[in-house]
């Protein structure tokens, strides 16, 4: 991709901005986070996002850092983790995180299965289309990591009481047993019915020239 020297309506913009959706400036704003993260380079490395302070506090850096690593993320059809990753599937990555328009309901719920999806991906870590009740304690555990006062029997039961109160209301067709066995996505969307996730997780490019862009 190059240092993306080419001006708007050239083929390298074009082509990014048809399978991503962003627009000609934000295509130039997100390169420049790029080539700042990857000090200049061609490519990015799990450890080039040490760079950025406001994940080093973030109780799911593992989940978010991965989820730049995971084919399934580059809108590919791909599955399984890569060591690196150019700017094509950096800005796929985080066309997950674009709003959507606020007058195209179609393209809203077009958007808002998408971003849960993209949730999704990041906690069915061994990428089997499910999450596993192993799988939601580690996200629990991760969660309350940064409580001294809570131990990890005290994690375990909370991610143990969420499941069961999961399957009790959401999915009482379900019985404990097989809702442990884990969550698919469908079940996923179902739990999350409600929950405006298109307006909740997006990227804004008024923050991107400021030295991070995770708030």
């Amino acid at each position: 991709m190059g240092a993306l020297q080419s001006s708007p309506g050239q083929p390298e913009y074009v082509d990014l901005k048809e399978k991503t959706g962003f627009s000609f400036s934000q295509i130039r704003v997100l390169h420049k986070r790029f080539k700042l993260l990857s000090h200049n380079g061609e490519t990015l490395k799990r450890d080039h996002f040490n760079s950025i302070p406001d994940l080093a506090c973030n109780p799911i850096r593992s989940q978010i850092i991965e989820a730049f690593f995971d084919r399934r993320n580059f809108r590919q059809n791909g599955e399984g983790p890569v060591d690196e990753i150019h700017f094509e599937e950096f800005l796929m990555v985080m066309s997950h995180f674009k709003a959507p328009s606020p007058r195209m309901i179609e393209e809203r719920e077009s958007v808002r299965r998408e971003k849960l999806r993209f949730i999704f991906n990041m906690h069915d870590t061994d990428n089997d289309g499910t999450i596993t009740l192993e799988e939601y304690r580690h996200v629990i555990d991760e969660l309350l990591s940064l409580s001294e006062a809570l131990e990890k029997d005290t994690a375990k039961s909370i991610a143990d009481a969420a499941m069961l109160e999961v399957a009790s209301t959401s999915m009482g067709h379900m019985e404990p047993d097989e809702f442990y066995e884990g969550i698919t996505f469908e079940h996923f969307l179902k739990l999350l019915k409600g929950f405006e996730i298109e307006l909740k997780m997006n990227v804004h490019f008024s923050m991107m020239d400021t030295p991070t862009f995770c708030k």
